[in-house]
């Protein structure tokens, strides 16, 4: 595979100041209708109702735990008071969003594992900058809002059968969202690879549409993220 590499300036841009930076969909904190409203209240009544030692951030990806993934979630993280905080079709700013409206008011998990920024890599969404600045204003306010919680930021998810630009894309946001590991209470972890075949191809029974996860996916998921898991939670 052609290695993708950075332009120096884009590497650069990441270093600013937030504030610095012209203000763009990505971290503009914004609510979605219908029944993601429901959901997300429900997220917030089941945080009130307390006991959360684990939170999963995410979309569609993170969601679909309840299902296709549900008896790998019951396996690895029901007894560890889990709380899945995903919604399908989300973006960064949604995210931003409901951290600022009720979904981590009053807890203090010992995790937060996050994976989100899949659907801002779309064509006419967001640039790979834009997608930085939105992953990274997400950790900047788990930070602020919960200082004591270990962040376990995943690389986002390749997509697509074989490499295309939107992977590629994917790639670049990922190289440079490492960077975060050096942050107090950050671990990035890579575990994108598991899924990629050595042709480079994403097979059927791990990603039937090549972007959501099968029962085999979320066990490839588990597995990956375990041993670091378990020593961020104090295990």
């Amino acid at each position: 595979m052609k290695s993708l590499s950075l332009p120096i300036a884009f590497l650069f841009a990441f270093t600013t100041n937030a504030a610095d930076k012209p203000t763009h969909s990505a971290i503009t904190p914004e609510p979605r209708g219908g029944n993601w409203g429901k959901r997300h209240e429900s997220f917030n009544q089941r945080v009130a109702q307390g006991n959360v030692d684990l939170i999963f951030i995410g979309d569609s990806i993170t969601h679909a735990w309840e299902s296709t993934g549900k008896n790998v979630w019951t396996e690895y993280y029901a007894k560890r008071n889990a709380v899945n905080l995903g919604i399908g079709g989300d973006r960064t700013q949604h995210v931003l969003w409901r951290l600022d409206n009720g979904n981590i008011k009053n807890i203090d998990p010992k995790v937060a594992v996050v994976m989100i920024g899949t659907n801002n890599s779309a064509d006419g969404r967001n640039t790979a900058e834009e997608m930085i600045d939105g992953v990274t204003e997400i950790v900047d306010k788990l930070r602020a809002k919960l200082p004591k919680t270990e962040i376990l930021l995943l690389d986002i998810f390749p997509r697509g059968q074989r490499i295309n630009a939107q992977r590629g894309k994917i790639l670049q946001v990922n190289q440079v969202l490492s960077k975060l590991n050096a942050r107090q209470h950050v671990t990035f972890l890579r575990i994108g690879h598991n899924f990629v075949g050595s042709d480079g191809r994403i097979a059927k029974d791990i990603m039937p549409d090549f972007l959501h996860l099968t029962p085999k996916g979320y066990a490839i998921w588990a597995k990956a993220i375990e041993p670091t898991l378990a020593r961020l939670m104090g295990e």
